[in-house]
């Protein structure tokens, strides 16, 4: 891709902020160097690379590559001969061995972050390279006197040279004889060598060379003839210490040359890690999100189709502009590609059209770098051919001319090099010239984008182009919005709907003269007129239906949360169910043992009694017949009815659909009414199974006096919509019918309202003689605007 279109995105800002969060040079200069890739495979590796490195830094916090530096032009300079520096040779060992840790880290973490540790496996650590320079240099690159063996004899030797020049010269200092020609009874070096400060007035006092002069000239730095003997030696073994020196570091030098390409390699592979590392760093930083790669060509559909944002090949969500404070940019949504391919933003200057723009190529241009963008999750983006911006914010009247050339010089590149799969982002399309001309222009540079099928997303000014899009398949409109009130943008952007013209509204709230505004409006065409009120009647509808939208959304999830929990709760109590069930039959169980144990026992009582009598073997062989008898208890099962049963009300029913068994509380056509556990559901009644009914009482010999039959009113009364002086006659039929069918309890709904209808039931129910009971609605039977309540029982006599 043309960096020259990516710069005027800025993209070469996400650069420098990515750079930041690399750990040494050679990661760095990789990060610099990212650039958008246009092919699929590709871009899915990077984004996985991403991923994996975010959730290993999720999961290890202390994974890093410090100490590793980019030596590649070491082992260049290794490769010619040049003997390395002991600091060079550190940084070597160091860079190697920070890979090995970090190699170590990821292949035990392989399942987690398997590319990561793939590339990781590729990693040489050489460790007879990190064990050599470790036993020749400590860590402040001084060469050890293990280093070699000629090493540690010289420095012993050069140790105990120094040791008796240091004493010869001590004494001499300390000698009475010499010390009156002392300037001070000190040992000193100049030029490498130990010399004694001699006055100057006491020259050739003590035979020596001479080998310094203090600034006053009052001092003589001499080294005495008696030690130059000494001093020499001395001397000569320092020399040959830095000879050797020179040769251990020459045969590191060696070593590490003959493994140039290797740790070459290595530099390379920690760069790629930590480049890796650096983008999971900058996605915490942007709170970014993996991008999901649409996979479908545009357009999905025709243009008179209606396809849902989440379809569109390009779907953001909540994207913020990745340059901008976080705090306080406003995410925006943007979607293209279903049944159109060219997005027009209309709206006033400093509104957001730019931002939008930008923050739409951007985002496509990070994540084919394998970036994460700052959206929200199910953000999807296609992956381009190419990303080709001309966006510019020269508006000076003077420079009309060179900004119109200008534009129509990129775009005039851009027509040349976009195709279908290409990204085009244009900028107040067809400023800087009359605007009919321009207007003109405009329209037939998207008509040709539209006809090559690639996305595009302008900005216009030009109230032809609103009108053009409403007619041209495969072109939307959209805005960014104005707050009139505060005469600022809010930056919000909304599709569907192009821009209003504000201007007449904001120089009103400016203070203009009335009478100015009142001919400015008289001069409009009533089209405009027209055309401003009918964008204002849909502005309205729109968020009306996004209102409403909004409001559905809210229910459904309050409805699935309410489904959740009582799944929850149904499975809660099958397993009550089940555990009560298992209970019994390990109760079962035991007790049988006991009994068997117990006949076992008076079997062997009677076998060892004395004088049995004909008695005591018949009731022996009736023990033996009782043990033969007993069988082990079969499984509880639900019982099942015959397929003919009819249901009543008040039946044990087994619902199929949610596999629970309750009560069945009221039939009403092919639709039932059920209670499980502590909840009331309707349910077809070709999903209920009979389970049970209980057995009506036996009758007496008395005359059993009962009330007459009649029809279930069902459970639920609805008064919502009666007034307060027509519910005593309602509620006192409906409590009659409700206790003639036997229905245990009812459900009288009254609603919430002011209270004064929910009163009235209630002082109503309080005085009523079939009334046992009532208690106002729980959680789930519809709380303060339902009063549940529990009839008398019925006597029978």
């Amino acid at each position: 891709m043309d960096d020259k279109y990516l710069w005027i995105l800025e993209y070469n800002k996400i650069l420098d902020q990515l750079a930041g969060h690399t750990s040494f040079s050679a990661g760095r200069q990789l990060a610099v160097n990212l650039r958008p890739s246009s092919e699929e495979w590709e871009v899915r590796e990077r984004l996985q690379e991403t991923t994996e490195a975010k959730s290993l830094l999720a999961t290890r916090t202390d994974v890093t590559l410090g100490g590793a530096r980019d030596v590649r032009p070491l082992m260049r300079r290794a490769e010619v001969g040049a003997t390395l520096q002991p600091t060079d040779l550190l940084d070597i060992r160091n860079t190697l061995n920070s890979g090995r840790t970090l190699r170590n880290v990821l292949i035990h973490l392989k399942d987690q972050v398997p590319l990561l540790a793939a590339k990781a496996e590729l990693i040489d650590p050489l460790a007879d390279v990190i064990q050599e320079i470790g036993r020749c240099l400590d860590d402040d690159g001084n060469v050890l006197d293990d280093a070699s063996p000629a090493l540690a004899r010289i420095r012993h030797e050069s140790a105990i040279a120094r040791d008796r020049l240091y004493e010869r010269l001590r004494r001499m200092v300390s000698s009475s004889d010499t010390a009156r020609y002392l300037q001070e009874a000190i040992i000193t070096q100049r030029n490498g060598r130990y010399v004694i400060p001699l006055k100057a007035e006491f020259r050739g006092r003590i035979p020596g060379i001479i080998h310094d002069q203090s600034a006053s000239g009052a001092t003589l730095f001499i080294e005495p003839l008696e030690t130059v003997d000494l001093n020499n030696r001395w001397h000569e073994l320092q020399l040959a210490e830095q000879r050797e020196i020179e040769r251990i570091l020459a045969e590191l030098t060696q070593m590490v040359g003959r493994d140039a390409d290797v740790i070459t390699r290595d530099v390379e592979l920690l760069a790629e890690l930590d480049l890796a590392l650096a983008k999971a760093q900058y996605s915490y930083a942007l709170r970014g999100v993996p991008a999901e790669m649409s996979e479908s060509r545009w357009p999905v559909a025709d243009a008179e189709q209606q396809v849902p944002p989440y379809e569109h090949p390009l779907h953001l969500i909540r994207a913020r502009h990745p340059l901008l404070n976080p705090a306080t940019v406003v995410p925006i949504d943007v979607y293209i590609g279903g049944n159109y391919t060219v997005l027009l933003i209309t709206g006033p200057n400093t509104g957001g059209k730019t931002v939008s723009l930008k923050t739409v190529g951007l985002l496509a241009a990070m994540s084919q770098s394998g970036l994460h963008i700052p959206a929200a999750d199910g953000s999807r983006l296609p992956v381009f051919s190419g990303i080709y911006a001309d966006i510019g914010d020269e508006q000076s009247i003077e420079q009309s001319l060179s900004t119109f050339s200008s534009h129509m010089s990129h775009i005039i590149d851009i027509l040349r090099r976009a195709d279908s799969q290409s990204l085009v982002l244009l900028d107040e399309l067809g400023a800087g010239t009359d605007p009919v001309e321009g207007s003109a222009l405009a329209q037939s540079i998207i008509k040709t984008l539209v006809d090559r099928g690639c996305i595009a997303v302008s900005s216009t000014h030009y109230s032809q182009l609103k009108v053009f899009a409403f007619s041209t398949p495969y072109v939307q409109n959209a805005s960014v919005e104005f707050d009139v009130e505060t005469l600022s943008p809010t930056y919000r952007l909304t599709i569907g709907l192009p821009g209003r013209s504000n201007a007449l509204a904001i120089a009103k709230r400016l203070g203009l003269d009335e009478s100015i505004l009142s001919e400015a409006q008289r001069l409009l065409s009533p089209e405009d007129l027209e055309v401003d009120a009918l964008l204002a009647n849909v502005k309205s509808a729109s968020e009306a239906a996004d209102q409403a939208r909004e409001d559905a959304e809210q229910r459904r999830t309050r409805v699935s949360a309410m489904e959740t929990e009582l799944r929850k709760k149904l499975v809660g109590i099958e397993e009550a169910r089940r555990q009560v069930l298992e209970e019994t039959r390990a109760e079962g169980r035991r007790e049988l043992e006991e009994l068997r144990e117990t006949i076992r026992r008076l079997r062997r009582n009677m076998a060892q009694a004395v004088g049995t009598t004909q008695a005591t073997q018949e009731v022996a062989q009736e023990v033996e017949r009782l043990l033969e008898q007993m069988e082990q208890p079969e499984p509880v099962r639900e019982p099942v009815a015959p397929p003919s049963q009819k249901l009543e009300v008040g039946d044990k029913v087994y619902v199929s659909t949610l596999g629970q068994t309750g009560e069945l509380l009221s039939l009403s056509g092919q639709e039932a009414e059920v209670r499980v556990g502590g909840f009331r559901l309707r349910a077809p009644v070709g999903t209920l199974e009979f389970r049970s009914r209980e057995a009506p009482p036996p009758p007496t010999e008395s005359k059993a006096v009962r009330g007459p039959l009649v029809s279930s009113p069902g459970v639920e009364l609805d008064l919502r919509g009666q007034r307060a002086e027509e519910v005593a006659p309602i509620v006192s039929k409906y409590l009659d019918d409700a206790y003639l069918a036997g229905l245990p309890w009812v459900n009288i709904i009254h609603g919430k309202g002011t209270g004064v209808l929910k009163e009235v039931v209630r002082q109503f129910l309080s005085d009523h003689p079939l009334v046992e009971s009532y208690r106002p609605g729980g959680p789930g039977e519809g709380g303060e605007g339902v009063t549940v309540v529990h009839l008398a029982k019925r006597e029978q006599q």
